[in-house]
């Protein structure tokens, strides 16, 4: 099993930028698809990014499409979600998340970051 750090949230103005960091360890990190999720108060988490095992493949929500990307790093046991043009109503709460095989339900990802909030302010 992977476990998973998460770094880099906080506070930023609208139409600003934030760098998403996970950091993993105690597992083959590049066995893993990563996926990056959100979550807002007594909402379900909604899947923002994926990126498959060697970083070749990728899917962005329609809602994120062109203003974040995501990477990873299998040499530093890493991905990362850069978020520009950041909105308001971007405000949630961020997950990283590992999975053997891609989905896009939170369901099938068992190893979780912490979570990490991040605020824009209009």
């Amino acid at each position: 099993q992977v476990q998973l750090v998460e770094s880099g949230g906080g506070l930023v103005q609208a139409g600003g930028s934030l760098r998403l960091s996970c950091a993993a360890s105690g597992g083959t990190f590049s066995s893993y698809v990563m996926g990056w999720f959100r979550q807002a108060p007594g909402k379900e988490r909604e899947l923002l990014a994926r990126v498959s095992w060697r970083g070749l493949t990728t899917y962005y929500a329609d809602s994120v499409k062109g203003r974040f990307t995501i990477t990873r790093d299998n040499a530093k046991n890493a991905v990362y979600l850069q978020m520009n043009s950041l909105k308001p109503e971007d405000t949630e709460v961020y997950y990283c998340a590992a999975a053997l095989s891609s989905s896009h339900y939170s369901t099938k990802y068992p190893e979780w970051g912490q979570g990490n909030q991040v605020t824009v302010a209009s």
